[in-house]
């Protein structure tokens, strides 16, 4: 159920018990989320090497979610990875959410990126959508959260965290980053 932002989250966790949810359902569950957010999250096997030897190597990384800003910024804080991010663009830091290429390009831009020069790497069908209607690359993160049905139009699949440096490169025309 997750992907789609709070609302969406909400709407479908509702409708799967066949309910609406009440007035206060959305502010429910986004103070839930935000007391609880880091209490069960961790980062999956390989992702903090790959965000670092990314970073060393001079690539610019941003975080374009769905979900609330604040929220996603404490859950990379907690993980320790925040510093690597030049940019964290939330569903309430634009007006746009993905799969709209606006809040793609918000993000790259907030990063001091340019599209000619950027990869998007996300687990769902919104974040290779997104990319699409951007026109840059996407990478499927084969060990996320999204089914592999979600690759579809993407440019490249990482079956692990560790590919994705090099498939990056090769995505924006560099030479692969040395191990």
């Amino acid at each position: 159920m997750v992907g789609d932002g709070s609302e969406r989250l909400l709407a479908k966790a509702f409708a799967a018990r066949r309910a609406a949810p009440d007035s206060r359902a959305l502010t429910d569950l986004v103070d839930d989320y935000a007391a609880n957010a880091t209490v069960a999250t961790r980062l999956f096997p390989g992702v903090r090497e790959a965000l670092e030897h990314m970073s060393g190597a001079g690539w610019l990384l941003a975080v374009c979610t769905n979900k609330l800003t604040a929220p996603a910024r404490t859950v990379l804080d907690a993980l320790g990875v925040l510093p690597l991010f030049a940019a964290v663009s939330g569903a309430d830091s634009v007006p746009a959410r993905k799969p709209d290429p606006a809040h793609l390009r918000a993000t790259l831009r907030a990063a001091g990126g340019v599209p000619e020069r950027a990869v998007m790497l996300g687990d769902h069908a919104n974040d290779i959508n997104a990319a699409l209607a951007a026109a840059i690359p996407a990478i499927f993160a084969g060990w996320g959260y999204g089914p592999p049905a979600m690759a579809g139009g993407a440019a490249a699949v990482a079956h692990q965290a560790g590919d994705v440096p090099a498939l990056a490169a090769r995505l924006v025309g560099l030479t692969p980053p040395s191990r």
